[in-house]
């Protein structure tokens, strides 16, 4: 693996360099620090109500964002999300920077329906939780190499999760081609100083999110540098992740 990181953000601007530790293309396998077994468990239960709501296709499309590795590629690839908690600021872009401010967010409608994996996030490593949503592809789509934003100082704090490994996720050196793909059931990893994406399947695929704060002695084990925080996972990785 080498050492990569986005050098300017999106205005032309410089950002700071993540420190030399930091490890890419990567991410923190975080099985360890979760149930994986009641999370695997919630499979069949996920897709059945997934599978309802396919047919209703009333879901918001899943935006990449303005940050795609290749710029003609569609920023809408075609998954929908599911959200389990609603911002009082909306779903705009502009909301995305703040994910983690959890006084903005509040259980959507949603979450009655997926109650049992609302159960299961509760038992998650966080003081309090911001957006929770579901992000699913009833065609498992490509989903096109990107970056969440480009604030080298804003790490948001959150747990990807899957209860299969249906859904092809990666982390993607854009100099090398390589691609490193999730190996876990659960992953934190680096959105601003590396691109992720997911390769196509072509059936029902899908993933959670979690974001919000981590609580005190989960963070403790987070070497948090001083500038440039958005690197912080992958600083984690670098230094093995324990």
């Amino acid at each position: 693996m080498g050492e990569y990181f986005i050098k300017q953000q999106s205005n032309g601007d410089a950002v700071p360099s993540p420190p030399p530790r930091a490890l890419y293309p990567s991410y923190v396998d975080l099985d360890a620090f979760i149930d994986v077994e009641r999370l695997k468990s919630l499979d069949l239960y996920l897709r059945d109500r997934l599978e309802r709501r396919i047919e209703r296709a009333r879901d918001l499309q899943f935006y990449t964002g303005p940050f795609l590795l290749d710029g003609r590629a569609p920023d809408r690839p075609g998954p929908r999300m599911v959200y389990l908690a609603h911002s009082s600021r909306g779903h705009g872009l502009e909301a995305y920077y703040d994910l983690d401010d959890t006084d903005l967010w509040r259980p959507s409608e949603e979450a009655a329906e997926f109650s049992e994996l609302m159960d299961f996030l509760a038992t998650l490593p966080f003081a309090a939780t911001g957006r929770m949503l579901i992000i699913y592809d009833d065609s498992g789509r490509e989903v096109p190499a990107h970056r969440d934003h480009d604030s080298a100082d804003l790490c948001h704090e959150f747990i990807w999760l899957r209860t299969n490994f249906d859904k092809p996720f990666y982390m993607l050196n854009p100099q090398s081609g390589e691609k490193l793909y999730v190996a876990s059931h659960s992953a934190w990893f680096d959105t601003v100083n590396q691109f992720h994406g997911a390769d196509a399947t072509g059936g029902l695929s899908f993933s959670i999110r979690v974001d919000g704060r981590f609580d005190e002695a989960f963070r403790r084990r987070i070497p948090f540098p001083a500038s440039g925080r958005a690197a912080a996972p992958a600083l984690w990785a670098g230094a093995g992740a324990r």
